[in-house]
């Protein structure tokens, strides 16, 4: 039976990393086996993920409504929230039901109701036929998704002058500028950003700190990005779809609205063992065994399995969506028991022990390896180049103390201590990304090349770069772990001017 939500402590062990840091509003937290899984499962879930997925940040558990196992892989921590991508549409698709609830709008609101300054001039019928269900489902009739990052129009008048070929609601096409259209409508009929209006009607009441949600040049919430929280906010937004919007005695979400969101609205493919094949509801996901999610790129999570009742919150950085899921269904499912069990203090230990130790890798340094003379210090600079890098050095602290990674970016310079096989935090620019929190950590990996990994922790991003110091140039090799284009930036070669 689903417990609710109360702002209370519990007096149980709870499987969490040491440097996890509580929030002003918390889920009670539990022991593992108080809630019907075995501290050994959980084990064997995170040594699984370590060792196969590159990477995860970050893995919460909730069942029965108690946070049984959290843990977050160094830098990574409980308090630095972390961008969803596409995650946020889940976020999106519950103000478009709010509103909806609140009588500002109708799920059957044509979509050229709202914008008629910004509609072409001769709108097509397709285009006229297309409602608010429309785009929750995913079935706008595009056959791609429009490009509203480019363009010099506003983005609605960019969405509403792209073609539409098929009639709205016979064609999947996953389409993040229809969230973004879901976005602008919110706006329009309540005169708030998408993050403004959830603030006090689902961000506050869940005890959600300090969202920050990126903007189109017009001032509209992206909305089906750039959303970011932190991971046991993830949680709680998945703990309150589980309890059908109730939170603290209250329900916050309508309960019908969260029915249909997580319904299958929209048919999207038949692999039985893909998890993107299950079909689509508004603005979430089906998945297999009967579960729910919303998800965004690189692996950011919130899974509801409403027959176990349990909610996964998993942040990461990988290329592969699909393994994290794999893991979750192979290893966390079977173990979620119907009736408490035993207290099993060794495997806790194990446990606890292992959480201590999670960490994304640092780079290893070769035995052999020295401070090259000459190099400490020593800035080079590069020819004009897509980065906007300008110039690089390392600055060393004795021969074997930590390095100073120093970059000038687009007439910026940025500095941060990389840590030797640990993680010093700081904050960085990398390329045309802004000046963030950060972490690195770095070592000379061969004769003459240091490797310098950054981690921009509110991303899913990190970041090596491989100086191979020759004379009085460097060559430098960069790459990212993820990326929606090439991973790879090339070679830099500097010199010392």
């Amino acid at each position: 039976m689903k417990k609710m939500i109360a702002v209370l402590s519990v007096a149980f062990l709870v499987t969490t990393c040491p440097a996890a840091e509580k929030t002003a509003v918390e889920l009670p937290r539990s022991r593992p086996e108080a809630q019907g899984i075995s501290p050994s499962a959980i084990l064997a879930f995170v040594e699984e993920a370590d060792r196969k997925i590159d990477s995860l940040h970050s893995f919460m558990l909730v069942r029965h409504g108690h946070v049984v196992v959290e843990c977050w892989w160094s830098p990574y921590d409980a308090k630095t929230r972390h961008e969803l991508y596409s995650l946020s549409k889940s976020f999106t698709s519950t103000a478009v039901g709010l509103a909806i609830a609140e009588g500002k709008l109708s799920i059957d609101d044509p979509v050229l109701k709202f914008f008629p300054d910004d509609a072409p001039e001769k709108p097509s019928n397709n285009l006229k036929s297309m409602r608010v269900h429309d785009l929750l489902r995913m079935s706008a009739g595009h056959q791609r998704e429009p490009s509203l990052q480019s363009s010099k129009e506003p983005w609605v008048k960019t969405f509403l002058a792209h073609p539409v070929p098929f009639k709205p609601g016979t064609h999947f096409l996953y389409n993040t500028p229809a969230t973004y259209m879901q976005s602008a409508i919110v706006q329009k009929v309540t005169g708030q950003t998408v993050l403004d209006y959830l603030r006090p009607r689902l961000f506050e009441p869940l005890g959600i700190e300090n969202p920050t949600w990126g903007t189109s040049p017009q001032g509209i919430s992206l909305g089906g990005y750039g959303l970011s929280i932190r991971t046991e906010d993830i949680a709680k937004f998945g703990q309150l779809y589980l309890q059908k919007g109730q939170w603290n005695g209250k329900q916050l979400v309508p309960a019908k609205w969260i029915e249909a969101a997580t319904a299958r609205q929209t048919s999207n493919g038949s692999n039985p063992n893909s998890d993107w094949d299950q079909g689509y509801g508004y603005q979430f996901w089906r998945a297999r065994h009967g579960a729910y999610r919303g998800d965004g790129a690189f692996g950011q999570f919130c899974v509801v399995m409403p027959k176990q009742d349990a909610v996964v919150a998993i942040t990461s950085g990988t290329g592969n969506m699909q393994a994290v899921l794999d893991l979750v269904w192979d290893k966390l499912l079977p173990a979620m028991n119907a009736e408490p069990m035993p207290v099993d203090e060794e495997n806790n230990r194990k446990l606890q022990a292992r959480l201590k130790e999670l960490t994304l890798p640092a780079p290893k340094a070769a035995a052999s390896a020295r401070l090259p003379e000459g190099v400490s210090g020593t800035t080079y600079k590069f020819p004009d180049n897509a980065q906007k890098l300008e110039s690089l050095s390392l600055e060393f602290d004795g021969a074997s103390g930590p390095a100073t990674l120093v970059c000038k970016f687009n007439g910026a310079e940025h500095r941060i201590t990389c840590g030797k096989g640990e993680w010093k935090k700081g904050h960085m620019a990398i390329g045309r990304m802004a000046d963030q929190p950060a972490a690195a950590c770095g070592a000379w990996t061969e004769n003459g090349v240091y490797t310098a990994r950054v981690c921009l922790c509110e991303t899913p991003f990190v970041f090596d770069f491989r100086l191979h110091f020759d004379d009085k140039k460097i060559r430098l090799d960069w790459k990212q772990n993820v990326g929606f284009g090439p991973t790879s930036r090339g070679q830099l070669v500097g010199e010392v001017k």
